[in-house]
């Protein structure tokens, strides 16, 4: 970029007042493709051939990578393996990059002491520098939850704000010179909470210049371990009778207003639901009284195959723009995305040019429909819906 801008200031020299204005003309500035960007959560697991559809994915993010010591260091048993199965995955896609998530709900304990000082971040950022070149990755996943909040119970301070946007200043500052050695890109991404409150403990407006993306984690606004509300936890719009007036593209609009690029915000899709008991029959549950279930986590593979047509019927609404199921036998309701609503948001990525689409997690798909709805609607190419609303 910087080339362009000073090959553009000679040309204006060398001209002068006699160019044409046809001359000077600026190519049309093309938008780029929306990414696609999965996380992939093995725990454990071994990836498997043919596990993983390269072809339409843009971005993997392992997860996770743990924090302990101040260093970034492997989270399970097999990541060195499936780390190298997912590099080898740029065989099939060229294109496809790969990096490691650090951190998460569970392991975001130790991000703000790590943060806390020049000294402390730069032992992280070193360690971050070898575990990227031993795994030949193409950068890192910041995924603090959350900078100046309790999280899963983390220990916290006021400083995070501040010491956030250092961080990543400090870790792009350390991946630029890191890619003059290297020859080649590497990225810098983070996973953001979607809520007003996380916006209030972080410079968004800041931190947004040292990264590629801003991974928006558009879910888990209403979940039954937190809210007595059965409701969508992730509404593309708000519906006016939602009691906490969220939704997607409440989030999209807060995230803009706080500094960040449209081009940079990445919308994030859940490939699970959160699942209610107890819930009264009035609308089909939505937005009444609800209690936490055993299993209140449903991967979208079980919802399709042990719930949908069996005793739970599915609901459309059009306000949010969401699908929701209800069992009135078991007063049971069920808040989940599916091949129509994951269309629709596409559409809004790319109506509103968003950097694209981000998913959690690549498991909870396992026939490929949501992440087909998701690249066919990202091509622009309408979606043909094949269920019953």
């Amino acid at each position: 970029m910087h080339r362009n801008r000073l090959s553009i200031q000679r040309l204006l020299l060398i001209c002068g007042l006699s160019c044409s204005p046809v001359l000077l003309a600026a190519a049309p500035a093309q938008t780029p493709k929306p990414v696609i960007v999965a996380y992939v959560f093995q725990r454990n697991d071994l990836i498997q051939p043919g596990q993983i559809a390269a072809q339409k994915l843009t971005r993997i993010n392992y997860a996770f990578a743990n924090l302990q010591g101040g260093r970034i260091i492997n989270g399970f048993t097999n990541d060195d393996k499936n780390l190298a199965a997912l590099v080898a995955l740029k065989q099939e896609n060229p294109s496809l990059t790969v990096l490691v998530s650090v951190g998460g709900w569970a392991w975001s304990g130790n991000f703000s002491d790590m943060a806390f000082t020049k000294k402390s971040r730069n032992l992280f950022i070193e360690s971050v520098v070898e575990f990227v070149d031993h795994n030949h990755l193409d950068g890192l996943d910041i995924d603090w939850e959350y900078p100046g909040m309790v999280g899963a119970g983390n220990h916290f301070r006021p400083e995070d704000k501040q010491n956030y946007t250092l961080l990543l200043k400090e870790l792009r500052h350390r991946f630029n010179q890191q890619e003059k050695k290297l020859h080649r890109q590497l990225y810098l991404t983070i996973a953001t909470g979607a809520s007003s409150d996380f916006l209030a403990h972080t410079e968004m407006g800041k931190a947004q210049k040292y990264v590629d993306t801003v991974n928006l984690m558009a879910y888990d606004y209403y979940e039954p371990s937190s809210d007595a509300i059965a409701a969508h936890h992730a509404p593309l719009f708000t519906n006016p009778a939602d009691p906490k007036k969220i939704s997607g593209n409440r989030s999209v609009q807060e995230f803009e207003q706080a500094g960040v690029p449209t081009a940079k915000i990445v919308l994030g899709v859940p490939f699970y639901g959160h699942v209610w008991g107890q819930v009264s029959d009035t609308d089909h549950g939505l937005f009444q009284a609800g209690k936490p279930v055993p299993n209140a986590f449903a991967r979208y593979g079980n919802i399709t195959t042990t719930m949908l047509n069996n005793g739970y019927t599915r609901y459309w609404d059009p306000v949010a723009s969401v699908p929701y199921l209800y069992n009135p036998e078991k007063k049971i309701f069920v808040s989940y995305e599916d091949p129509e609503s994951l269309a629709l948001k596409s559409k809004y990525v790319v109506d509103h040019k968003l950097g694209g689409m981000m998913f959690w997690d690549y498991s909870g798909d396992p026939t490929g429909a949501l992440l087909d709805a998701i690249d066919t609607g990202l091509k622009k190419t309408p979606y043909v819906h094949n269920g019953t609303k």
